[in-house]
């Protein structure tokens, strides 16, 4: 059988995805290229050709692209920070923007006194930031919490992987970020809290790959977007140390609400609130800090 050229592959392949209006159409084709022949994206450029049966494979991945299938499901595998995680059909993929968040939160405890940190990831869905950031502070003592039955099988299998391959494990927690009896243990014990929660206002229009394939429970908060952080507030305020830190990613229609619920909070100061690479709002972090009360107990 004649070999054929992969490069003519990806340039059909992305008129393809460009016909069928997927937003991103030379990087996914050659992105779901590197999937089929093994190899990163970068080092395409090293296999000029390949056999017929390797094309047919790579059409009918595309095929299932253009149907606006995300391209994660299709690999089985979204990237975070330093590692790769399993994803697919009932939990939310993990979106770049969250790079972010990822990359102060990592910041913030490269900050942190030698003792090893305490970390808390709410709506942890497949686990992304917990692990990405057990990975990088392989000292931190990471818990992290999921609502969603399907998205915690996940998040316990990518961590069950990240463990066999040397991480530090994590403790996964089935529960509701909004309960106020959740995680009594924790209460002024932890460092640092992120949280990618549920926060899009309903009836946002969403592309295809979130509408009908990410899970509406991560993605809708409310008629505001509003609805899962406004009491979460409420239990970071208990969980965190004073002087602990937190993370709250959100919709970009909504980061000066989120700030404000904040600052309305005498327990938080430095509040400030953070764009994507987009520009767009995306993140606001704040600290906990001591009340009159706490303050003159010495706290």
């Amino acid at each position: 059988m004649t070999r054929q050229p992969l490069r003519l592959a990806i340039l059909d392949a992305t008129r393809t995805l460009e016909d069928a209006g997927v937003p991103s159409p030379r990087t996914d084709a050659e992105l779901l290229a590197a999937h089929v022949v093994g190899v990163e994206r970068g080092r395409l450029g090293l296999i000029p050709l390949v056999d017929p049966d390797v094309i047919e494979t790579y059409r009918g991945l595309v095929a299932r692209r253009a149907e606006r299938i995300p391209l994660q499901h299709i690999t089985g595998v979204a990237a975070i920070g330093a590692i790769d995680l399993a994803v697919g059909p009932g939990v939310f993929v993990p979106r770049p923007e969250t790079e972010l968040l990822l990359a102060w939160a990592i910041a913030v405890l490269e900050a942190t006194p030698t003792r090893p940190p305490v970390v808390l990831d709410l709506c942890t869905g497949s686990g992304a930031l917990a692990l990405a950031i057990a990975q990088a502070r392989p000292d931190a003592v990471v818990h992290a919490v999921e609502l969603e039955t399907a998205a915690l099988a996940w998040a316990r299998r990518n961590a069950d992987t990240r463990a066999a391959m040397g991480d530090t494990p994590i403790v996964l927690h089935h529960g509701d970020v909004t309960d106020r009896a959740l995680l009594p243990d924790l209460e002024g014990g932890v460092d640092l809290v992120v949280s990618n929660p549920p926060y899009i206002p309903v009836g946002a229009q969403l592309d295809p790959e979130v509408a009908d394939h990410d899970p509406s429970t991560a993605l809708f908060g409310g008629p505001d977007g509003l609805s899962v952080i406004t009491p979460m507030v409420s239990n970071i305020a208990r969980w965190l140390r004073i002087g602990g830190a937190l993370a709250i990613e959100h919709d970009d229609s909504n980061g000066a609400q989120v700030a404000a619920l904040l600052r309305e909070r005498r327990v938080f100061g430095e509040v400030s609130e953070h764009n994507d690479l987009a520009g767009k709002p995306r993140f606001v972090v704040a600290r906990r800090v001591a009340t009159a009360t706490e303050a003159a107990r010495g706290h």
